[in-house]
């Protein structure tokens, strides 16, 4: 099925998620207590509450999204071009009407797909949590209600790796280095994000983490479709 899709018609994409506040001392009793019960069999007796705080972005109860950062191809150039772009910031309901704004207007049609790396069990349910909390009307694209799994416009790298095999968990970092793909994890990590943003405060680095991953997930449906790779002059950031 991979071969046969129009890549034009994909929106790739990856988020960058953080804790909603910078220590557990700021949040309230009651937060406190539903995060403990949230995380414990997580934590078990490793960690307190408080010290496993650092990890809350990656509960849509408990984080929020500063990035989304996409890429598509552009079929309206001469030869392969894949332009990025992100919406990145403190306000998530910005960032949030933004990302729905580009979905409705431009990856709305009956052909379009959205493509992420573990998308299935983060980033779109991700998305679709923090809107509704925002209260986002969700757009078509992430709108899952009442869908038959046939029907859901969204594709999976790490469900394409997996052929078939639900055990198997393959990170995008070891996916990219298996498959001879630039590492998008040259400079941060995942879990160098919170300090980033609430410490460094340097949104700017991870806007540029975010959008290396999203040329990275595009990287593997070309690697999986047996093509050339992009070169770094056929990426576009605007």
């Amino acid at each position: 099925m991979i071969d046969t899709l129009q890549l034009e018609h994909i929106l790739f994409l990856d988020i960058e998620t953080v804790p909603q506040h910078q220590d557990f001392s700021d949040l309230d009793d009651v937060e406190k207590a539903l995060y403990a019960d949230k995380t414990k069999y997580l934590r078990k007796d490793e960690h307190t509450p408080e010290t496993f705080y650092e990890r809350a972005g990656i509960w849509a109860e408990f984080g929020k999204i500063v990035c989304i950062s996409v890429g598509y191809f552009n079929a309206s150039v001469a030869g392969k071009r894949f332009r990025t772009t992100s919406f990145a910031g403190d306000d998530e309901s910005i960032l949030l009407n933004d990302f729905k704004t580009l979905l409705e207007t431009h990856f709305n049609g009956k052909q379009h797909l959205l493509c992420a790396h573990n998308g299935k069990e983060f980033d779109f349910p991700y998305i679709a949590r923090r809107m509704i909390i925002n209260g986002i009307t969700l757009p078509h694209k992430l709108n899952l209600f009442g869908k038959k799994p046939w029907e859901i416009p969204h594709i999976d790298t790490l469900d394409l790796w997996k052929f078939g095999d639900y055990k198997h968990y393959t990170s995008l970092k070891l996916l990219t280095k298996i498959l001879g793909i630039p590492s998008p994890k040259d400079d941060i990590d995942g879990s160098q994000v919170r300090a980033v943003y609430y410490e460094e405060k340097d949104i700017k680095r991870i806007v540029v983490y975010c959008e290396k991953d999203t040329v990275a997930v595009a990287q593997i449906v070309l690697r999986l479709r047996n093509e050339k790779l992009l070169e770094e002059s056929e990426i576009i950031s605007v």
